[in-house]
């Protein structure tokens, strides 16, 4: 995995993960309190064009007084109506507090 700060093209995820294939998958990071996913309109721009390729947005929604940590994994090609819609989009990977599988988490973003 490499984190990636780049501002030569904007909309690029932050991090990438070559697997052991070779192939590459793009992850986009993101952290919120409320239902809103902050993406910005180059990264929705940039996960659209390359929606056919292995991308995702990975979106942690911090603990509350009331609720658990969350994590949630969805399709790049869901990143318009995450920017829409927030956190109404069913997500494809779901865990929550103590309950986040992050071996399942690399798994579907890196299917063997």
């Amino acid at each position: 995995m490499t984190r990636l700060e780049t501002w030569v093209t904007p909309g690029v995820p932050d991090v990438l993960i070559c697997d052991e294939k070779g192939k590459f998958h793009f992850v986009e990071l993101k952290a919120t309190a409320g239902r809103a996913v902050d993406l910005r309109p180059h990264q929705v721009a940039w996960m659209s064009r390359h929606n056919k390729a292995s991308v995702w947005v990975l979106v942690l929604k911090i603990k509350t007084k009331t609720k658990p940590q969350e994590v949630r994994l969805y399709p790049g090609k869901k990143a318009m109506d995450l920017k829409l819609t927030g956190m109404a989009v069913e997500p494809l990977y779901l865990g929550e507090g103590d309950k986040i599988d992050w071996e399942t988490i690399l798994g579907l973003i890196c299917p063997i």
